[in-house]
């Protein structure tokens, strides 16, 4: 009895070291590629083969088909990606989860005992290393070093020899499970509760080396295997609760492209009654001779390709079916299309891509802010008192907003950042504050607006005209500095300060034209405050706008 309860706790000793790896080398590999998985993701653009490389390699990355789905689902959510480019790179990140299945393979190797010794190695260069990369390397290798030993210390739990009676039982209880569809449903349900099919895998793996026949037959463990992407959805349907439809429906299109995988390859297996055995010995032995482990990876890996080859011209058909399944009320979508959308968690998972894509929506609150100033200013104009409820309003949903990508940032810096990314995320806290004060700005110029009418004020036509030259500046302004900010074009910073230059000499042109004018008593005295006033706040709405541009230096 004392026997058993120790394998078992070997068992979930080296389970747990497994898993504690495979998360360290992911948070590792995904720091050192941090820019390269926001440049990928970017690429997909209408082209599925390009969608499903990117998939495949991201997930290579973190190591996770899961991790990659919740951020493909948080991108749709988000409006970043199309259902359609979220096809493509779902199929694309199965096939990149296969490679884990391949690492555990390599247990079965002579030179397994060598990669133990990259978990020494690697924190010795994390100790001894002053260099960012250097450590992140250094990570990576600790993280691979315990997914062997992880590997390990399950294969000595299950080694035959050493635990004869734990073993018997073991082996009996998988066994005797032959009916394909419960090896199914177990595949399923054990990815589901792990979260990950491709510890599943290795597990299956694991059991393999010890002689263990899943289901009392080679074809067995195919069934295991297929389950295992079946429960791998888990945790995208899950992470899609409470989302946008179309975050809903790639959860959903994740699901069905692997249910119909795994109808499609069940079938397949079932009628070929003797597939494993044939299959076996006509190919796998001819590139794998007698290596039951890696015949297991190349199962694992033939299933995914192959369903994408098959699928991956239906992408548009799965975005079909899924438009059905998940249905939205009429007018739902064009009334949130000139809403803001909230920061996804989902993408805090992967801060690179979850900073890229909250640097994304600060360009479109600042936008947003913009047009609050251009609505104020243009109701001046007319002398339209009706839309200052409707500048509060947006005002209100700026300031919420800013609150909420502010804590998105605090969330965002509680995760293991590189200097660059904590840089970002520092500059972009004063970028707000900018953008927030730009929609005080045109709050106040409804306010002028009230003077305006109320006090029975009159401008010239000329003042006017000139007050409309000073505001186009501005908005070429606002346009060249949206385009720094978003594309981090650093040579248009000097045409934005020689604009920014201008507008404060036209502020200082029009002042002192209305003091001329005031001696000259071409101008009412009672004007002045408010042309004052009214040119001073949109010269300070000109500085937060040359501000926000500049913010790209502090990147640097």
């Amino acid at each position: 009895m004392i026997e058993i309860i120790e394998t078992i706790m070997l068992l979930l000793g080296g389970l747990g070291a497994f898993l504690a790896g495979m998360e360290i080398m992911s948070d590792s590999m995904s720091r050192l590629a941090h820019g390269e998985l926001r440049r990928m993701l970017n690429k997909t653009a209408g082209n599925r083969f390009a969608g499903v490389g990117i998939g495949a390699a991201v997930t290579m990355i973190i190591q996770s088909s899961s991790a990659t789905t919740v951020m493909v689902v948080g991108l749709v959510n988000a409006g970043i990606l199309t259902l359609f480019q979220a096809t493509a790179i779902i199929m694309g990140a199965n096939i990149g989860t296969t490679i884990t299945a391949w690492i555990a393979s390599l247990g079965s190797l002579d030179v397994s005992v060598f990669l133990l010794l990259f978990a020494v190695v690697g924190v010795f260069m994390k100790m001894f290393s002053k260099r960012e990369n250097v450590k992140l390397i250094g990570d990576t290798l600790t993280g691979i070093g315990l997914v062997f030993v992880g590997l390990s210390v399950m294969s000595s739990a299950m080694d035959p020899d050493a635990n004869l009676e734990m073993m018997g039982v073991i082996k009996a209880a998988l066994e005797v499970v032959q009916n394909p569809f419960l090896l199914l449903l177990i595949g399923a349900v054990a990815t589901g509760i792990i979260q990950s099919s491709s510890a599943v895998t290795s597990i299956v793996v694991v059991l393999a080396t010890s002689g263990v026949l899943i289901g009392g037959t080679g074809d067995g463990v195919y069934y295991v295997v297929i389950g295992s992407n079946i429960g791998t959805c888990v945790t995208a349907l899950l992470s899609s609760i409470g989302a946008q439809p179309n975050a809903r429906r790639a959860a959903i299109i994740h699901l069905l492209f692997n249910c119909f995988g795994a109808v499609i390859f069940t079938i397949f297996l079932l009628c070929w009654g003797t597939f494993g055995t044939s299959f076996q010995e006509t190919v796998l032995d001819a590139i794998f001779p007698e290596n039951y482990q890696f015949q297991i990876a190349f199962f694992h890996t033939l299933f995914n390709v192959t369903c994408t080859l098959i699928f991956l011209p239906f992408a548009k058909g799965f975005v079909w079916l899924a438009n059905r399944l998940v249905r939205e009320k009429k007018g739902a979508a064009e009334e949130r299309a000139d809403l803001l959308s909230e920061p996804d968690e989902r993408l805090l998972r992967n801060p690179s891509v979850g900073l890229a894509y909250l640097y994304q929506e600060t360009g479109k609150l600042f936008t947003y802010s913009m047009k609050t100033l251009d609505t104020a200013f243009h109701a001046f104009l007319a002398k339209d008192m009706s839309v200052t409820e409707a500048v509060n309003e947006r005002n209100t949903e700026i300031a919420q907003m800013s609150k909420q990508e502010v804590s998105y940032l605090v969330k965002l810096s509680a995760n293991s950042l590189v200097m660059e990314e904590e840089k970002t995320i520092s500059s972009l806290h004063y970028v707000l504050n900018d953008i927030v004060r730009i929609g005080e700005l045109a709050d106040n110029v409804t306010k002028y607006t009230g003077h305006y009418v109320n006090d029975g004020l009159h401008f010239s036509s000329e003042f006017l005209e000139m007050l409309k030259e000073m505001y186009a500046k501005i908005g070429h302004l606002y346009e060249v500095s949206l385009d720094v900010f978003t594309k981090k074009d650093f040579i248009r910073l000097r045409e934005l300060d020689a604009l920014e230059e201008e507008i404060d000499n036209e502020r200082r042109r029009l002042v002192q034209t209305h003091i001329q004018r005031l001696n000259e008593g071409k101008c009412q005295p009672q004007n002045s405050s408010v042309f004052i006033n009214l040119v001073g706040n949109l010269e300070r709405a000109a500085d937060h706008i040359t501000y926000i541009a500049h913010s790209i230096e502090q990147n640097q």
